[in-house]
């Protein structure tokens, strides 16, 4: 079962642009240290579309490897080809990861019964799939009729919801019995409160004690004590999308000091008034 906080992770850059595996590995041990369920390497917020395939399986398997057993790793192996989903993920099988994460096939806007082919085709890989509900970037939701399907294929281990939506997480356990995650940080709570078991968190980059904390208290049904921690960190959970990400998280992670302000192309750096608000705002939780 994958219950707790999973943190989206970034991929820190050298200023050259190359990946800084050094960084990679100091920064999952950090999190490791402060408590988090697990780490999902090389996602959206992991910049994957412009990792070339060997980038991509060194960031999953130097993940593994600091992770040793301290924390699940559900590897970004999803793609809008299936042949290419499950190139990877056979790859990333021979590492030992606990799961994959598998998101809807973009641009391509495949129909039901070919998300439901392309989902099942993966997961008969062998390894545990998250199924990653994204509409607003793979332009097409998986519909909740494929989900219920998926939900009885014995390698559908969980859904990440990140539609925006926390009446689709009613919808879903009101079918099936299928595991959910939230895929927004400030839906979390919410979420959680309708029976999803945890959330793939940006803003864990930045705070996987506190999130973690925070998220624990939810399933525990602590929900006053809970909420306060909603309130405290709402403006956090705000801020890190307030530019595409993961402009913001790194951005931030850079004013922390722990990783380097570098992206690739198409992303860059935000404007002026974005980095004064992340400023602002990590200042006012003691964060800077």
């Amino acid at each position: 079962m994958l219950t707790g906080t999973f943190t989206a992770l970034v991929t820190p850059f050298n200023t050259d642009g190359s990946v800084d595996y050094s960084a990679l590995r100091d920064f999952v041990q950090w999190q490791v240290e402060n408590g988090v369920e697990g780490l999902i390497p090389v996602g959206t917020t992991g910049e994957s579309p412009t990792l070339t395939v060997d980038e991509h399986l060194k960031v999953i398997e130097e993940t593994v490897s600091v992770a040793a057993g301290k924390a699940k790793v559900i590897a970004g192996t999803g793609a809008n080809s299936t042949a290419e989903a499950i190139h990877l993920t056979q790859e990333v099988k021979r590492m030992g990861v606990d799961a994959s994460l598998q998101v809807t096939p973009y641009y391509n806007k495949p129909n039901a019964e070919g998300l439901y082919r392309h989902f099942a085709s993966v997961a008969d890989v062998g390894v545990p799939i998250v199924l990653y509900n994204v509409p607003g970037r793979a332009g097409k939701e998986i519909p909740l009729d494929v989900v219920v399907r998926l939900s009885s294929h014995p390698n559908v281990a969980a859904i990440k919801e990140a539609a925006g939506s926390v009446e689709r997480v009613s919808a879903i356990r009101n079918r099936c019995d299928l595991p959910i995650l939230s895929g927004d940080d400030s839906l979390a709570l919410p979420m959680i409160s309708v029976g999803a078991c945890g959330v793939i968190s940006v803003a864990s980059n930045v705070i996987p004690k506190e999130m973690s904390a925070f998220i624990r208290l939810a399933l525990a049904n602590d929900l006053a004590k809970a909420r306060e921690m909603h309130r405290q960190y709402y403006p956090l959970f705000h801020d890190l999308f307030i530019d595409t990400n993961p402009i913001p998280v790194k951005t931030a992670l850079a004013m922390m000091n722990r990783i380097g302000p570098t992206f690739r192309l198409p992303l860059c750096e935000p404007s002026e008034p974005v980095r004064q608000q992340l400023e602002k705002t990590l200042a006012q939780l003691d964060l800077i």
